[in-house]
């Protein structure tokens, strides 16, 4: 159930809290927190059982990859799914499935046939009901809150998932420990039923559907084609996959680091992933005052250079009573990113492409912690952990000092639709299939202007790209140097109309000033091109 700008000046920033004083998202807030917290104490049994039954460290990592591999496989065709179908009933068809996943591992845990093999097969089930329902639980939140509480309301629901690291962990090591894993899944399947309960609460009325209503194959192509054409996506990808694969070796072998490096047991680690979400919940509170402060960078900057120093602390094997303390800051820091990157990318989507935006995110963030905890993993069966966890914390220092020359976007321009385009005109119906279509803009632009007016038109190319077209350019008349046309190709007519949907009132903005180099008499004329179709003759 996982998922900015700096604010006016002298305007006070809105209280962290303030999305919960609308009643739905405060009703699913709450019930996703109680689906998280069963969720972590079902993590903390299977890795305990694991590490029982295996004790090796690329053994137990294998188990973090098992559960994160499948939401890299599988969160692009989620994200599609979830732009195209209805999100509430999606949703409870997903929490079905992961509560049938959390009773087999009841089932076997209380029978005694646990083993290695079957807790790694089934958190790879469950690892694919999260990559299903990971970009519809975060596709929904713009419906549940005003846009101006829409970075709060995403920070809630980091602040949510943290909540429950820091309940669940600590409520499923106590379980554990007094009455085993049987019971402690059993908890987990009884905290899907809540989540149910409060889907089937929330009345969502379902998206219209017309005969442009996107299938998943061109949603698909749409969804890539965005992203591919998305400088700012683009970013936001680099830096998530930087600092998560460094990251990622404290969940790796966090377990390890708990049990043979410090002599805990399983509620010493449920203790200490409660400390990472109990530092969270603080992180959580000053975060809008240090994001006014310190701005998406700044966070991001301090957040992996606290990390790093987390990882070096650990490596030293400090006693156990210093291991807590030290991981509330891991998760002040855990929090500090995540709610940067999951609030821009939120931010830099526009609707109809959120599900696959956010799910191309998750990708980036899942696919590093998988190949980052697989690695970690080898390196430690190979050098020990303490050695791995210096080596992460180098990377960690070396990625916060490279990345300041990516900086994050701001996320404040108006994505919703503009719905300036006319009409196109046709001759004659034509059909949604037929294709490719060449789109034309002819201006005339002065020929002192056009360098100006090249700059501007190659801004508005990033979205005609975004927005559905797979090729674009400029060409000059050589017998008439001041007639200059633009052009673009799209896939189908019907992928066409989609783009006059999708066209927001930012891309009108950059569009404007493009407009305003041209010098005719008129508007620019825009001629729709269909590709020529072969019809048959008369029969002989």
């Amino acid at each position: 159930m996982t998922a900015e700008a700096v604010p006016n000046p002298g305007k006070k920033p809105a209280g962290a809290f303030a999305p919960l004083s609308n009643r739905l998202f405060a009703v699913l807030w709450v019930a996703a927190v109680l689906g998280n917290v069963g969720t972590f104490m079902r993590d903390v049994a299977s890795a305990w059982l694991v590490l029982d039954l295996s004790g090796s460290p690329s053994t137990v990592a294998l188990i973090q990859a098992a559960g994160s591999l499948p939401i890299f496989l599988l969160a692009i065709p989620a994200g599609v799914l979830s732009d195209i179908m209805d999100r509430r009933r999606m949703l409870i068809v997903i929490q079905c499935l992961l509560a049938c996943v959390s009773a087999a591992l009841m089932i076997q845990a209380w029978l005694g046939v646990a083993s290695v093999a079957s807790i790694a097969g089934l958190t790879f089930l469950g690892g694919v009901g999260a990559a299903l329902m990971a970009p519809v639980w975060q596709s929904i939140v713009p419906e549940l809150v005003p846009r101006g509480e829409l970075k709060g309301a995403v920070a809630l629901n980091s602040l949510g998932i943290n909540i429950a690291r820091a309940i669940g962990p600590a409520a499923g090591g106590a379980i554990l420990a007094a009455a085993g894993a049987a019971a402690t899944y059993a908890v987990d399947v009884s905290s899907y039923i809540i989540v149910i309960a409060a889907l089937l609460w929330w009345r969502r009325t379902p998206d219209p559907r017309d005969d442009l209503s996107e299938q998943f194959g061109g949603a698909l192509r749409a969804g890539l084609r965005y992203a591919r054409a998305s400088k700012e996506l683009h970013r936001v990808f680099l830096r998530a996959g930087l600092f998560f694969a460094c990251a990622s070796a404290l969940w790796a072998l966090l377990p390890i680091v708990a049990g043979p490096m410090l002599g805990g047991g399983p509620g010493f680690y449920g203790l200490l992933l409660g400390a990472v979400g109990a530092g969270a919940i603080g992180g959580a509170t000053v975060l809008p005052r240090l994001r006014e402060r310190l701005g998406a960078d700044g966070l991001m900057l301090a957040a992996a250079l606290v990390t790093a120093v987390v990882m070096g602390i650990l490596a030293l094997a400090p006693p156990r009573w210093l291991a807590l303390p030290v991981l509330l800051g891991a998760g002040a820091a855990w929090i500090a990113v995540l709610t940067t990157l999951s609030a821009t990318t939120q931010a830099i989507l526009p609707n109809w492409v959120r599900g696959r935006g956010l799910a191309l995110y998750l990708t980036v963030f899942n696919g590093a912690l998988t190949a980052g905890s697989l690695g970690w993993g080898a390196l430690a069966d190979g050098i020990g952990v303490p050695a791995t966890l210096w080596v992460s914390a180098a990377g960690l220092l070396a990625v916060a000092v490279l990345s300041r020359a990516v900086p994050l976007p701001e996320g404040e321009a108006d994505l919703t639709p503009s719905n300036h385009w006319p009409e196109p005109l046709t001759a004659e119906p034509v059909r949604n299939d037929r294709g490719p279509v060449l789109i034309t803009i002819e201006y005339r632009v002065a020929t002192a202007d056009q360098h100006a007016f090249h700059a501007a038109l190659r801004r508005l190319s990033e979205a005609r790209r975004r927005d559905g077209a797979y090729a674009w350019g400029v060409s000059q008349d050589s017998g008439d140097p001041e007639r200059v046309l633009e052009w673009f190709f799209v896939e189908s007519w019907a992928e066409h109309q989609h783009q006059h949907r999708r066209v927001s009132h930012a891309d009108a903005d950059v569009q404007k000033e493009a407009l305003a180099f041209h010098r005719g008499d008129g508007p620019p004329r825009v001629s729709h091109f269909l590709a020529l179709e072969h019809h048959a003759g008369p029969a002989s």
